[in-house]
């Protein structure tokens, strides 16, 4: 966890919501063990992070010509295409072998809405095997 010198904290790591808010009240109790006044309020989710594999490889370079209005891809800079889904409002990080990351959720849903979104754009983008 991180503590600011204006009390906030942001907690990371955590498996799920529950395991998070938890997580924040420990340290919060530990702060007030060490006697300052700590209190547990306005806790709310920031960022929810989550991974995947479609197990195909992707063509990359034909996503972003064919996004362009979603997509930023230089392999120069970055191995993965980014890709900034309007609705829900989630970036993708989209690599070569199938794998993808999913972040900017306030909620579990939206990362399953924009796995659901993604995937037939995915499988469009399926590089074929010689």
């Amino acid at each position: 966890a991180l503590i600011f010198a204006s009390g906030k904290m942001v907690c990371t790591g955590a498996k799920s919501e529950q395991q998070s808010k938890l997580a924040a009240r420990k340290y919060a109790r530990i702060i007030q063990k060490l006697g300052f006044p700590a209190k547990f309020k306005d806790f709310k989710i920031q960022n929810i992070v989550g991974s995947c594999d479609v197990k195909f490889p992707i063509r990359l370079e034909g996503l972003a010509y064919s996004h362009g209005a979603f997509s930023s891809y230089e392999p120069e800079l970055f191995p993965g295409l980014i890709y900034r889904m309007k609705q829900p409002k989630i970036v993708l990080l989209i690599f070569v072998s199938g794998k993808i990351v999913i972040t900017g959720a306030k909620v579990r849903d939206e990362t399953y809405t924009a796995f659901e979104n993604i995937y037939p754009v995915l499988t469009e983008f399926r590089k074929v095997q010689q």
